[in-house]
């Protein structure tokens, strides 16, 4: 099958297969993947290397110390899957600011990564509201 580098995976297939996996999750784990807990953790991994002594008085991580888990490990093969899916479509390529961005706001770096941490802070702050 001969494919063009902008064609990439479909959406539905990949839709479709995260679908069917996080089933299998539940049904092989009794656990719903999520990744926002691994944030956290990572955080309170980094902080362990400055501030031990401040991480061990934090409420939070009485029960969730901060570990490498399945969790961090399922996002860490989030990164890992899309570096092999963006290999093997041949789509991949180094690039600061996306072209569809490009086109509708321009080739600022800084604005770019404003928008981006802003996003991030309400996708996060929606996932942690939700529970995970």
């Amino acid at each position: 099958m001969n494919r063009r580098a902008d064609d990439g995976w479909s959406p539905y297939l990949a839709g479709a297969l995260s679908g069917l996996v996080l089933v299998l999750s539940v049904l092989i784990a009794g656990k719903y993947f999520g990744a926002s807990t691994s944030f956290v953790r990572s955080a309170g991994m980094i902080e362990e290397l400055f501030a031990p002594e401040r991480v061990s008085q934090l409420s939070y991580f009485e029960s969730k110390t901060p570990k490498i888990d399945w969790q961090w490990m399922f996002v860490f093969g989030i990164f890992l899957g899309s570096v092999i899916s963006s290999l093997t479509s041949a789509s991949f390529r180094w690039q600061a600011v996306p072209d569809m961005w490009k086109n509708r706001f321009g080739s600022s770096l800084g604005k770019r990564a404003v928008f981006a941490f802003l996003g991030a802070v309400v996708a996060m702050f929606g996932a942690r509201l939700a529970g995970g």
